[in-house]
């Protein structure tokens, strides 16, 4: 791993049993460099145990799956409280960066609206893939699928971009794209941070499976994006509630190759 690269541990706001010891064991030996930390809505009260980690954070706001969706003009009130939340943790974190997902269905329009009313200097658009991971919600489409629409949204916001490998390879299978390609188009849109696992390299659905689960070829990939300066958020499956050891073996996984 280049000196200048970085290492994050992707944790949810919730996770302040046994990850949080974990991470905080695992950041005093110099096994990762941030925390990136999901806010689960309606979790301020944990706050407080985050803010005493001495660690370095990026936070990523609510999702679709907790009724985030900026694509959707009747979600705005809602968008905006979940919206600051997130603002909160990252204010109180010192956080350099929040992470949005643009929602479903709706329009892209209506998304870049939506995130102007933010009025987010801190804030990262992250690609998506074309097809919502399977719920109850009845969401069809991602906004932000393609590179167009990442884009368009860079250019009318004041957001970065936060570029999500295994989205991009989904995307491109349901557009019918070479993955290596379309991950070559993305890159080309300056990617601040990048989210990585692994998956089904012909597949339209994110599995976030764990390093050597999945047939990605990193080595391509690393060749594609800017990993001499890069800040990656490992987000692989934890299959133990109760250490952090998959974490770690991703983790030298990455490092091992890059």
């Amino acid at each position: 791993m280049q000196k200048n690269c970085k290492i994050g541990l992707k944790l949810w706001s919730t996770n302040t049993d046994h990850y949080y010891s974990e991470a905080k064991k695992l950041y005093s030996q110099g096994v990762f460099d941030y925390i990136e930390l999901y806010v689960v809505p309606d979790t301020m009260e944990t706050l407080v145990k985050w803010k005493v980690l001495d660690i370095p954070f990026i936070i990523h706001a609510p999702h679709s799956l907790h009724g985030f969706n900026l694509a959707l003009s009747e979600k705005e009130q809602l968008n905006i409280n979940l919206a600051n939340q997130a603002k909160e943790f990252a204010d109180t974190l010192n956080a350099e960066y929040i992470i949005f997902h643009g929602g479903c269905d709706g329009s892209i329009e209506e998304v870049i609206r939506q995130i102007n009313l933010l009025n987010e200097p801190r804030g990262l658009i992250e690609n998506k893939p074309l097809c919502p991971i399977p719920n109850n919600l009845g969401l069809k489409e991602c906004r932000g699928a393609s590179t167009e629409e990442i884009a368009l949204i860079l250019e009318q916001t004041d957001f970065h971009f936060c570029l999500d490998i295994a989205h991009a390879v989904c995307a491109a299978n349901a557009f019918h794209i070479n993955p290596y390609d379309y991950i070559a188009q993305f890159e080309k849109l300056k990617p601040v941070i990048y989210h990585i696992s692994d998956g089904d390299i012909q597949s339209c659905q994110d599995q976030h499976l764990s390093f050597r689960n999945g047939n990605y070829d990193f080595s391509v990939i690393f060749q594609i994006i800017k990993v001499k300066t890069g800040i990656f958020s490992i987000e692989t499956q934890k299959k133990s509630i109760y250490n952090l050891s998959d974490f770690v073996m991703d983790r030298n996984f990455i490092v091992g190759i890059v």
